[in-house]
């Protein structure tokens, strides 16, 4: 499977998205005390971070595999839109956007750890007025169909997707001879005839179907069958959480099961879906190879807490098939391979120490160690010190420590899932009930720290010594 996504990834795509733009932004703090004003807790604000959201994320997602991006769709010309450009430059998605009367929506979401507290949403629950859903239209006519591989259509109901936009979109396309697919939203499927694929979740077909959906393989694939046939669909995804992806074809329904999962928050997971459907279909791939991929991806970026795009790089890195033989080797001799994981940005005695113990309770200690880009989610700016080939070549140069591997989610969950090590360690104070992956090892230890080291205290003594 590696072999193949290199192939893909090789040929650089172009793509239209049209849809409901969004800034997605997650305030991180710890919440210690109840407010003496009122019985709410008190949230001291750690740090912020905005991420591009609805047709935003689901455009990251596709420049995230290798694909050039137009974006389309309602903004405000204010602090909100101005945020999302800068963050779609960087990635070099080409925003064509059409100012509306309004804030640019933004939903914005509170969290303690990883437990969300509340979000509030800054949108306006009118639909947009006649003439700039008329400039909007406009905007798709004016463009040249035949410079895209594809479009999405990523409709959230908030106004962009109009029964008259949709209908440029699938006039434009079938001109171009282009493959559109829907991110659907609402019972208003009518809009979506001439897609090749729209991929609804199970709330959104009983939406569709005006029905109340039980997530069952004979019911998801009757409804299915009938949004099919009713909206001229070649392939209808629906996505089903737990139970993996069901696509209809020709009348057919295949299930596409997903291994369970510790899931952190699916929040764009849908984006994630339909913009890997229509990358891998126009790779070009038979659509029965490109849902188990969409699926993979989908099942990376839940992993991640809030808005995570997937990128080649980590559909890449997961399509190994497997770590390197040298683990295997000494569990088949009966030995014990023991796992533990951390950032260890500046490693001092207190990492030493616990290493060693750690790889006292077997044959074979492979540490998982956090990317860059994974403690700067973690522990914001200026972390980590070190880059991770740098904390990497430390830590093996250990002697205790047999094998580094580097992940990129926030938690080492889906590693731990593929070693299923022995013997799962972790420090500090963990109980081990509450050790991530502990479902996939034979057994979990806590070693406790060395008093007097921590990372944050070094790094903190260095910047108050030298200013």
């Amino acid at each position: 499977m590696r072999k193949l996504l290199e192939d893909v990834f090789s040929r650089r795509k172009c793509y239209l998205l049209v849809g409901d733009i969004m800034l997605d932004s997650y305030i991180f703090g710890d919440v210690r005390r109840v407010s003496p004003e009122a019985p709410v807790p008190v949230l001291a604000v750690e740090r912020r971070e905005d991420r591009p959201g609805g047709a935003g994320n689901a455009a990251v997602n596709l420049a995230g595999l290798n694909a050039d991006v137009t974006l389309v769709g309602f903004t405000g010309g204010d602090a909100a839109e101005k945020t999302l450009r800068f963050q779609f430059d960087s990635v070099g998605i080409t925003l064509a956007a059409v100012r509306w009367e309004r804030a640019t929506i933004s939903k914005t979401r509170l969290l303690s750890g990883r437990q969300q507290l509340v979000r509030f949403d800054e949108e306006n629950p009118l639909p947009p007025k006649r003439e700039e859903s008329a400039a909007l239209e406009a905007a798709v006519r004016g463009m040249d169909f035949s410079e895209f591989d594809g479009v999405l259509l990523s409709d959230y109901g908030k106004g962009v997707c109009s029964a008259e936009v949709c209908a440029a979109i699938m006039e434009k396309s079938r001109a171009a001879g282009i493959p559109v697919v829907v991110d659907p939203k609402g019972s208003d499927w009518e809009k979506y005839h001439g897609a090749l694929l729209a991929a609804p979740n199970v709330k959104e077909l009983g939406d569709a179907l005006g029905q109340e959906m039980i997530n069952d393989d004979a019911e998801i694939v009757a409804a299915g069958k009938i949004l099919r046939c009713r909206c001229g669909l070649e392939y209808l995804a629906i996505t089903r959480s737990e139970k993996g992806i069901t696509l209809l074809a020709e009348g057919k329904g295949q299930h596409f099961p997903t291994e369970a999962r510790e899931v952190y928050d699916v929040s764009g997971a849908g984006d994630t879906v339909a913009a890997c459907l229509l990358r891998f279909f126009t790779a070009p791939m038979p659509m029965k190879d490109a849902v188990p991929l969409a699926n993979l991806a989908a099942g990376i970026v839940v992993g991640f807490t809030g808005t995570h795009p997937i990128n080649a790089h980590l559909l890449l890195e997961r399509c190994e098939s497997s770590l390197p033989s040298s683990w295997e080797g000494v569990r088949g001799r009966g030995g014990k391979v023991v796992f533990t994981n951390g950032c260890f940005d500046i490693l001092h005695p207190g990492h030493a120490d616990y290493l060693r113990k750690a790889a006292d309770l077997g044959d074979y200690l492979i540490v998982g160690l956090n990317s860059d880009a994974s403690i700067q989610r973690i522990k914001g700016a200026g972390r980590p010190v070190n880059d991770q080939q740098t904390r990497k070549m430390m830590l093996e140069a250990l002697s205790c420590v047999n094998e580094v591997v580097i992940f990129e989610e926030d938690t080492p969950l889906e590693l731990i899932r593929r070693i299923r090590p022995d013997i799962l360690v972790k420090g500090g104070d963990y109980k081990p009930e509450d050790i991530v992956g502990r479902e996939h090892a034979g057994r979990t230890e806590s070693i406790p720290f060395v008093e007097g080291y921590s990372t944050t205290e070094l790094i903190n003594r260095i910047r108050l010594q030298h200013g």
